[in-house]
Protein backbone atom coordinates (compact mmCIF):
# COMPACT_ATOMS: atom_id res chain seq x y z
CA UNK A 1 0.00 0.00 0.00
CA UNK A 2 1.50 3.28 -1.09
CA UNK A 3 0.30 6.96 -0.58
CA UNK A 4 -1.02 9.11 1.98
CA UNK A 5 -3.83 7.73 4.45
CA UNK A 6 -6.82 9.48 5.29
CA UNK A 7 -7.14 9.76 8.85
CA UNK A 8 -11.22 9.25 9.39
CA UNK A 9 -10.54 6.03 7.24
CA UNK A 10 -8.02 5.07 9.73
CA UNK A 11 -9.86 5.92 12.74
CA UNK A 12 -13.08 4.25 11.28
CA UNK A 13 -10.69 0.63 10.65
CA UNK A 14 -9.40 0.70 14.24
CA UNK A 15 -12.99 1.65 15.59
CA UNK A 16 -14.72 -1.47 13.76
CA UNK A 17 -11.44 -3.67 14.94
CA UNK A 18 -12.23 -2.70 18.36
CA UNK A 19 -15.96 -3.60 17.90
CA UNK A 20 -14.91 -7.08 16.64
CA UNK A 21 -13.28 -7.72 19.99
CA UNK A 22 -16.17 -6.91 21.73
CA UNK A 23 -15.67 -3.38 22.92
CA UNK A 24 -18.93 -1.19 22.67
CA UNK A 25 -19.04 1.07 19.37
CA UNK A 26 -18.13 4.63 21.60
CA UNK A 27 -15.27 3.27 23.61
CA UNK A 28 -14.26 1.58 20.42
CA UNK A 29 -13.86 4.56 18.59
CA UNK A 30 -12.48 6.72 21.79
CA UNK A 31 -9.46 4.36 22.08
CA UNK A 32 -9.12 4.01 18.06
CA UNK A 33 -9.03 8.04 18.23
CA UNK A 34 -6.07 7.60 20.94
CA UNK A 35 -4.18 6.29 18.34
CA UNK A 36 -5.04 7.99 14.76
CA UNK A 37 -4.37 11.41 17.44
CA UNK A 38 -1.07 10.37 18.29
CA UNK A 39 -0.55 9.86 14.64
CA UNK A 40 -1.76 13.19 13.25
CA UNK A 41 0.85 14.22 16.11
CA UNK A 42 3.78 12.90 14.55
CA UNK A 43 3.87 10.71 17.69
CA UNK A 44 3.98 7.41 15.43
CA UNK A 45 5.61 5.67 18.21
CA UNK A 46 2.27 5.70 19.96
CA UNK A 47 -0.34 5.86 16.97
CA UNK A 48 -1.52 2.58 15.05
CA UNK A 49 1.59 0.89 14.94
CA UNK A 50 -0.14 0.00 18.58
CA UNK A 51 -3.38 -1.86 17.47
CA UNK A 52 -2.38 -5.22 17.40
CA UNK A 53 -0.75 -5.06 20.89
CA UNK A 54 -4.37 -4.31 22.28
CA UNK A 55 -5.75 -6.35 19.88
CA UNK A 56 -3.93 -8.89 21.37
CA UNK A 57 -4.64 -8.00 25.15
CA UNK A 58 -8.61 -8.23 24.65
CA UNK A 59 -8.21 -11.43 22.90
CA UNK A 60 -6.34 -13.18 25.43
CA UNK A 61 -8.55 -11.79 28.25
CA UNK A 62 -5.92 -9.52 30.29
CA UNK A 63 -8.20 -6.85 29.58
CA UNK A 64 -11.71 -6.58 29.49
CA UNK A 65 -13.36 -5.12 26.26
CA UNK A 66 -16.25 -3.98 28.33
CA UNK A 67 -15.64 -1.22 30.74
CA UNK A 68 -16.75 -1.42 34.33
CA UNK A 69 -15.76 0.93 36.82
CA UNK A 70 -16.50 1.25 40.30
CA UNK A 71 -15.85 4.20 42.67
CA UNK A 72 -14.54 2.74 45.67
CA UNK A 73 -13.80 6.59 47.06
CA UNK A 74 -16.22 9.64 46.65
CA UNK A 75 -14.94 12.41 48.80
CA UNK A 76 -15.21 15.60 47.35
CA UNK A 77 -12.79 17.28 45.22
CA UNK A 78 -11.62 13.40 45.84
CA UNK A 79 -12.45 10.24 43.92
CA UNK A 80 -10.38 7.06 43.56
CA UNK A 81 -11.80 4.47 40.60
CA UNK A 82 -11.05 0.91 40.20
CA UNK A 83 -11.10 0.15 36.66
CA UNK A 84 -11.38 -3.31 37.00
CA UNK A 85 -8.78 -4.21 34.16
CA UNK A 86 -10.68 -2.78 31.32
CA UNK A 87 -8.99 -0.36 27.90
CA UNK A 88 -7.18 2.26 29.87
CA UNK A 89 -7.86 4.69 26.97
CA UNK A 90 -11.65 4.49 28.41
CA UNK A 91 -10.80 4.66 31.63
CA UNK A 92 -8.55 7.66 31.38
CA UNK A 93 -11.20 9.09 29.32
CA UNK A 94 -13.80 9.16 32.21
CA UNK A 95 -11.13 9.74 35.21
CA UNK A 96 -10.28 12.99 33.38
CA UNK A 97 -13.98 13.57 32.77
CA UNK A 98 -14.68 12.94 36.66
CA UNK A 99 -11.59 15.44 37.42
CA UNK A 100 -13.68 17.89 35.84
CA UNK A 101 -16.68 17.34 36.88
CA UNK A 102 -15.32 17.70 40.84
CA UNK A 103 -13.32 20.89 39.88
CA UNK A 104 -16.24 22.35 38.57
CA UNK A 105 -17.82 21.95 42.25
CA UNK A 106 -14.98 22.58 44.42
CA UNK A 107 -12.06 24.55 42.01
CA UNK A 108 -9.88 21.67 41.78
CA UNK A 109 -10.33 17.34 41.01
CA UNK A 110 -8.23 14.91 41.93
CA UNK A 111 -8.61 11.58 40.80
CA UNK A 112 -6.83 8.32 41.36
CA UNK A 113 -7.27 5.21 39.38
CA UNK A 114 -6.12 1.42 39.72
CA UNK A 115 -6.62 -1.47 38.01
CA UNK A 116 -5.98 0.51 34.77
CA UNK A 117 -4.09 -0.02 31.38
CA UNK A 118 -1.85 1.98 29.35
CA UNK A 119 -3.52 4.63 27.63
CA UNK A 120 -1.14 5.56 24.59
CA UNK A 121 -0.66 9.61 25.05
CA UNK A 122 -0.92 11.18 27.86
CA UNK A 123 -1.51 14.21 26.27
CA UNK A 124 -4.91 13.42 24.64
CA UNK A 125 -6.14 13.42 28.18
CA UNK A 126 -4.82 16.53 29.90
CA UNK A 127 -5.98 18.41 26.75
CA UNK A 128 -9.79 17.07 27.55
CA UNK A 129 -9.56 19.33 30.37
CA UNK A 130 -7.68 22.23 28.68
CA UNK A 131 -11.34 22.40 26.38
CA UNK A 132 -13.32 22.09 29.91
CA UNK A 133 -11.31 25.47 30.98
CA UNK A 134 -9.46 23.61 33.13
CA UNK A 135 -5.39 23.35 33.95
CA UNK A 136 -5.14 19.30 33.78
CA UNK A 137 -2.32 16.88 35.33
CA UNK A 138 -1.93 13.58 34.55
CA UNK A 139 0.68 11.06 35.44
CA UNK A 140 0.97 6.88 34.58
CA UNK A 141 3.16 4.34 35.71
CA UNK A 142 4.78 1.68 32.93
CA UNK A 143 6.04 -1.42 33.08
CA UNK A 144 9.84 -1.35 33.89
CA UNK A 145 12.46 0.07 31.35
CA UNK A 146 15.40 1.31 33.12
CA UNK A 147 17.08 1.01 36.15
CA UNK A 148 17.76 2.92 39.46
CA UNK A 149 19.87 5.06 39.12
CA UNK A 150 23.38 3.51 39.91
CA UNK A 151 21.76 0.07 38.86
CA UNK A 152 21.25 -2.46 36.48
CA UNK A 153 18.35 -4.40 36.61
CA UNK A 154 14.92 -2.57 35.06
CA UNK A 155 12.46 -2.36 37.61
CA UNK A 156 11.48 1.40 36.77
CA UNK A 157 9.05 2.28 34.42
CA UNK A 158 9.57 5.58 32.28
CA UNK A 159 6.32 6.53 33.97
CA UNK A 160 4.85 9.57 31.81
CA UNK A 161 3.06 12.83 32.62
CA UNK A 162 1.41 15.44 30.82
CA UNK A 163 -0.02 19.36 32.08
CA UNK A 164 -2.50 20.98 29.38
CA UNK A 165 -3.96 24.15 29.71
CA UNK A 166 -6.01 26.56 27.38
CA UNK A 167 -4.07 29.36 25.71
CA UNK A 168 -6.36 32.19 24.43
CA UNK A 169 -6.01 31.83 20.72
CA UNK A 170 -3.61 29.88 20.25
CA UNK A 171 -3.29 25.65 20.40
CA UNK A 172 -2.87 24.62 24.14
CA UNK A 173 0.39 24.93 25.68
CA UNK A 174 1.06 20.98 26.78
CA UNK A 175 3.62 19.06 28.20
CA UNK A 176 3.60 15.03 27.75
CA UNK A 177 6.91 13.62 28.60
CA UNK A 178 8.38 10.35 29.48
CA UNK A 179 11.07 9.86 32.37
CA UNK A 180 13.48 8.27 29.74
CA UNK A 181 15.85 10.11 27.93
CA UNK A 182 13.56 8.95 24.71
CA UNK A 183 9.88 6.85 25.20
CA UNK A 184 10.24 3.15 24.35
CA UNK A 185 7.65 3.50 21.50
CA UNK A 186 10.42 5.03 19.78
CA UNK A 187 12.83 2.38 20.19
CA UNK A 188 10.12 -0.46 18.61
CA UNK A 189 9.61 2.27 15.85
CA UNK A 190 12.84 2.34 15.27
CA UNK A 191 13.08 -1.67 15.15
CA UNK A 192 9.78 -1.82 12.76
CA UNK A 193 11.92 0.92 10.40
CA UNK A 194 15.11 -0.93 10.62
CA UNK A 195 16.77 1.90 11.83
CA UNK A 196 19.55 2.32 14.47
CA UNK A 197 19.00 4.34 17.84
CA UNK A 198 21.03 6.98 18.66
CA UNK A 199 23.96 6.73 21.11
CA UNK A 200 22.66 7.23 24.49
CA UNK A 201 19.56 5.83 24.49
CA UNK A 202 19.86 2.43 25.94
CA UNK A 203 22.61 0.31 27.50
CA UNK A 204 22.05 -3.32 26.26
CA UNK A 205 21.26 -6.19 28.60
CA UNK A 206 25.08 -6.82 29.70
CA UNK A 207 24.92 -2.86 30.44
CA UNK A 208 27.09 -1.56 27.59
CA UNK A 209 25.55 1.10 25.20
CA UNK A 210 24.00 0.17 22.21
CA UNK A 211 22.84 1.81 18.79
CA UNK A 212 20.77 -1.81 17.84
CA UNK A 213 16.36 -1.08 18.69
CA UNK A 214 16.35 -4.80 19.53
CA UNK A 215 19.22 -5.26 21.96
CA UNK A 216 17.55 -1.85 23.60
CA UNK A 217 14.08 -3.75 24.31
CA UNK A 218 15.92 -6.15 25.79
CA UNK A 219 18.57 -4.13 28.00
CA UNK A 220 17.67 -0.48 29.62
CA UNK A 221 16.51 2.56 28.56
CA UNK A 222 18.68 5.14 30.06
CA UNK A 223 16.59 7.91 32.51
CA UNK A 224 16.33 11.72 30.98
CA UNK A 225 18.93 14.08 32.81
CA UNK A 226 20.71 10.88 34.75
CA UNK A 227 19.48 10.99 38.38
CA UNK A 228 17.25 13.39 38.11
CA UNK A 229 14.98 11.30 35.27
CA UNK A 230 15.21 8.39 37.56
CA UNK A 231 13.43 10.45 40.53
CA UNK A 232 10.98 12.13 38.81
CA UNK A 233 9.69 8.53 37.58
CA UNK A 234 9.66 6.78 40.88
CA UNK A 235 7.58 9.84 41.86
CA UNK A 236 5.28 9.51 39.63
CA UNK A 237 4.89 5.76 40.37
CA UNK A 238 4.30 6.89 43.85
CA UNK A 239 1.60 8.83 42.54
CA UNK A 240 0.03 6.24 40.02
CA UNK A 241 0.64 3.62 41.76
CA UNK A 242 1.03 3.55 45.05
CA UNK A 243 -0.78 6.47 46.09
CA UNK A 244 -4.31 5.10 43.48
CA UNK A 245 -3.72 1.43 45.29
CA UNK A 246 -2.98 0.10 42.00
CA UNK A 247 0.36 -2.25 41.01
CA UNK A 248 3.76 -0.28 41.23
CA UNK A 249 7.36 -0.88 39.75
CA UNK A 250 7.66 -4.60 38.65
CA UNK A 251 3.98 -5.90 39.25
CA UNK A 252 3.68 -3.54 36.36
CA UNK A 253 2.94 -4.89 32.98
CA UNK A 254 3.46 -3.38 29.07
CA UNK A 255 0.77 -3.28 26.21
CA UNK A 256 3.05 -5.68 24.41
CA UNK A 257 2.86 -8.17 26.93
CA UNK A 258 -0.33 -9.90 25.89
CA UNK A 259 -0.22 -13.27 28.77
CA UNK A 260 -0.36 -10.65 31.52
CA UNK A 261 -2.98 -7.76 33.64
CA UNK A 262 -1.64 -4.74 33.49
CA UNK A 263 -1.52 -3.64 36.97
CA UNK A 264 -1.09 0.21 35.64
CA UNK A 265 -2.40 3.54 37.34
CA UNK A 266 -2.77 7.27 36.78
CA UNK A 267 -3.90 9.90 39.12
CA UNK A 268 -5.55 13.18 37.33
CA UNK A 269 -5.75 16.82 38.09
CA UNK A 270 -7.81 19.17 37.25
CA UNK A 271 -8.00 23.30 38.14
CA UNK A 272 -10.98 24.99 37.36
CA UNK A 273 -9.33 28.78 35.81
CA UNK A 274 -12.37 30.03 36.78
CA UNK A 275 -11.97 30.03 40.02
CA UNK A 276 -8.50 31.27 39.96
CA UNK A 277 -8.84 34.22 37.83
CA UNK A 278 -11.61 35.05 35.10
CA UNK A 279 -10.97 32.76 31.95
CA UNK A 280 -10.35 36.04 29.52
CA UNK A 281 -7.41 37.12 31.75
CA UNK A 282 -5.86 34.06 31.90
CA UNK A 283 -6.22 33.36 28.06
CA UNK A 284 -4.48 37.17 27.92
CA UNK A 285 -1.80 36.29 30.50
CA UNK A 286 -1.16 32.78 28.57
CA UNK A 287 -0.37 34.83 25.19
CA UNK A 288 1.65 37.63 26.25
CA UNK A 289 3.48 34.19 27.72
CA UNK A 290 4.09 32.70 24.47
CA UNK A 291 4.51 35.92 22.59
CA UNK A 292 7.33 36.29 25.23
CA UNK A 293 8.80 32.98 24.00
CA UNK A 294 8.40 33.12 20.94
CA UNK A 295 9.96 36.97 20.41
CA UNK A 296 13.49 35.69 21.73
CA UNK A 297 16.59 36.21 19.59
CA UNK A 298 17.61 32.57 17.99
CA UNK A 299 20.18 30.41 18.80
CA UNK A 300 22.56 29.38 16.28
CA UNK A 301 20.65 26.50 13.93
CA UNK A 302 17.42 27.51 14.62
CA UNK A 303 14.76 28.51 12.77
CA UNK A 304 12.05 29.84 15.50
CA UNK A 305 10.87 28.96 19.30
CA UNK A 306 8.20 26.63 19.87
CA UNK A 307 5.92 27.00 22.48
CA UNK A 308 5.32 23.53 24.23
CA UNK A 309 2.38 21.91 22.27
CA UNK A 310 2.40 23.65 19.00
CA UNK A 311 4.64 21.07 17.09
CA UNK A 312 1.84 18.93 17.99
CA UNK A 313 -0.81 21.57 16.68
CA UNK A 314 0.60 22.10 13.36
CA UNK A 315 1.57 18.63 12.54
CA UNK A 316 -2.13 17.66 13.46
CA UNK A 317 -3.33 20.64 10.63
CA UNK A 318 -0.68 19.56 8.34
CA UNK A 319 -1.46 15.80 8.42
CA UNK A 320 -5.38 16.57 8.40
CA UNK A 321 -4.90 18.49 5.01
CA UNK A 322 -2.08 16.21 3.33
CA UNK A 323 -2.61 12.64 4.86
CA UNK A 324 -0.58 10.36 6.74
CA UNK A 325 2.24 8.14 6.02
CA UNK A 326 2.88 5.47 8.00
CA UNK A 327 5.68 2.94 7.80
CA UNK A 328 5.67 -0.02 6.00
CA UNK A 329 5.75 -2.64 8.56
CA UNK A 330 2.83 -1.06 10.09
CA UNK A 331 1.18 -1.12 7.17
CA UNK A 332 1.65 -4.73 7.31
CA UNK A 333 0.57 -5.27 10.53
CA UNK A 334 -2.99 -3.45 9.81
CA UNK A 335 -3.26 -5.96 6.68
CA UNK A 336 -2.91 -8.93 9.30
CA UNK A 337 -5.51 -7.13 11.77
CA UNK A 338 -7.52 -6.96 8.76
CA UNK A 339 -7.62 -10.56 7.44
CA UNK A 340 -7.61 -11.95 11.32
CA UNK A 341 -11.07 -9.64 12.04
CA UNK A 342 -12.85 -9.68 8.58
CA UNK A 343 -12.50 -5.45 8.59
CA UNK A 344 -11.82 -4.35 5.50
CA UNK A 345 -8.66 -1.88 5.47
CA UNK A 346 -9.33 0.74 2.74
CA UNK A 347 -7.36 3.47 3.65
CA UNK A 348 -6.73 5.85 0.95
Amino acid sequence: MTGTIDPERLLAFATAVYVRCGMPEADARLSADTLVQADLWGHQSHGVMRLSWYVARLRSGVCAAVAEPETVVDAGAVAVIDGRDAMGQVLTARAMDEAVTRARAHGIGAVALRNSGHFGTAMYYTRMAARAGCVGFLSTNASPSMAPWGGREKVVGNNPWSWAAPAGRHAPMVLDIANTGVARGKIYLARQKGLPIPEGWALDAAGAPTTDPAAAIEGIVLPMAGHKGYAIAVMMDMLSGVLAGSASGTGVAGPYQAERRSGAGQFLLALDIARFQPPEDFAARMEALITELKGVPLAQGFDEVFYPGEIEARAEARHRAEGLVLPEDTLADLGRLAEETGVPLALG
